[in-house]
């Protein structure tokens, strides 16, 4: 192990931090039999949740054959064989044994396990690694190359404040991701309830009409796109292509594109021009199970790989009928072939519960549209949050920033 530095880090050897006794090692060979209740055996899959135990148990006599390479908490766990680089660390009450394709990691009680769990998920570490990996078709990493790696790291005081700074950070992350994944849950439920009128909103008493989107709107697909037209910022009108769907600030309403043409382009190729207000949706290819469906806010062209409805909007409003075509798998409609694709009579065909008052169509819609902005905001929320670990990460897992030491209680 080389000196300490000017910034207090060391550097050192994977195996100059771990116990002696058997300090990395591979799993069991051959895992199985599988019995109900034998001994949890950790694959590479389990490593991103190791809090569920996996479902895949050896028999006790074949585990007891691998005593080596049972895990107990704190242990580290890195992918070396297919996959490599993915880092696991076993928790607390868990006892188990590692598949083949896993290697343990047991540290000596100098270094936090939480520590270096995140230390081997950065982004450096994880560069050294995936070149430390060998093989064209299939990577691995052998026991004896990754004994060698080296590391840089404090001591076991400051490894324990990073340690919980980004412990901390994680937690808010997954609180987001777990409120994010209710508020989305609780929305689904509000759409089957109200989309179907099975719960009314209160002052509303009008029927409700069981209809086909074909008789409440025009379906019309899109319109080729040659490359010699392509490429420009600026123009008249946006010409959307399915990827544009991907674009930030596309989410909802198909704002901004990456291709823009004039009137006379529009006219030489012939393109179709769709209204402000239409609900616009893949129609070809793979995209079609995506279920993306957007709104455009200006007068727009559209490939031919996309369709839009046009709704008659003295029956339909166009909020409503987007939550209602959310809230349906086109996908469904696709019949088996090579080319996944929509056409008309499918389109109009899908089937449409509908208010016969506008206003309590859009009431519903703006219903539904204030859940959509509260998963909104937490995944604003949850995006910052992000951001913020990764600026952690490079800075307090280099060294570059020390973490202040809490004074004691008095």
């Amino acid at each position: 192990m080389n000196g300490t530095g000017d910034d207090g880090w060391s550097e050192g050897r994977l195996l100059d931090v771990t116990q002696p006794a058997a300090p990395i090692g591979y799993g069991i060979v051959q895992p199985g039999p599988y019995v109900r209740n034998g001994v949890p055996v950790i694959a590479i899959r389990d490593l991103d949740n190791l809090s569920d135990r996996t479902t895949h148990r050896s028999s006790p006599s074949i585990e007891a054959a691998y005593r080596r390479s049972r895990v107990t908490a704190g242990d580290l766990l890195i992918s070396v064989k297919g996959t490599t680089g993915r880092i696991g660390i076993v928790p607390t009450g868990f006892e188990g044994n590692i598949s083949r394709d896993v290697a343990r990691v047991r540290l000596t009680d100098a270094h936090d396990p939480e520590f270096w769990f995140q230390l081997l998920r950065s982004f450096a570490a994880q560069q050294i690694l995936q070149l430390a990996a060998v093989g064209s078709t299939r990577q691995e990493l052998s026991i004896g190359t990754l004994k060698m790696l080296r590391f840089r790291f404090p001591d076991r005081p400051e490894q324990e404040r990073i340690a919980e700074a980004l412990l901390d950070s994680d937690r808010l992350t997954r609180a987001l991701e777990l409120m994010i994944a209710k508020k989305r849950a609780i929305k689904q439920g509000m759409m089957q309830q109200l989309l179907t009128g099975k719960i009314r909103l209160p002052g509303f008493t009008e029927v409700w009409e069981e209809l086909h989107a074909g008789d409440i709107g025009q379906f019309k697909g899109g319109s080729g796109f040659p490359v010699r037209f392509q490429g420009s910022k600026s123009g008249k009108f946006p010409f959307f292509k399915v990827s544009d769907m991907n674009n930030e600030g596309n989410e909802l309403f198909m704002s901004g594109a990456k291709n823009y043409i004039s009137e006379s382009q529009r006219k030489q190729m012939g393109a179709v021009l769709m209204p402000k207000q239409a609900i616009v949706f893949a129609k070809v290819g793979a995209a079609v199970f995506l279920e993306r469906k957007r709104i455009l806010t200006e007068s727009s062209c559209i490939d031919n790989n996309m369709a839009a409805l046009i709704l008659d909007d003295t029956r339909a409003d166009v909020r409503f009928i987007y939550h209602m075509l959310t809230n349906f798998p086109m996908g469904s409609l696709v019949a088996t072939g090579a080319l996944p694709s929509l056409n008309g009579r499918q389109l109009r065909s899908i089937p449409v519960s509908l208010p016969t008052d506008l206003d309590e169509q859009r009431e519903i819609a703006a219903v539904l549209g204030d859940a959509d902005a509260e998963i909104s905001a937490l995944r604003n929320r949850l995006g910052k949050a992000q951001a913020v670990k990764t600026g952690m990460v490079q800075e307090l897992l280099t060294g570059r920033s020390h973490l202040a030491i809490k004074n004691a209680a008095s």
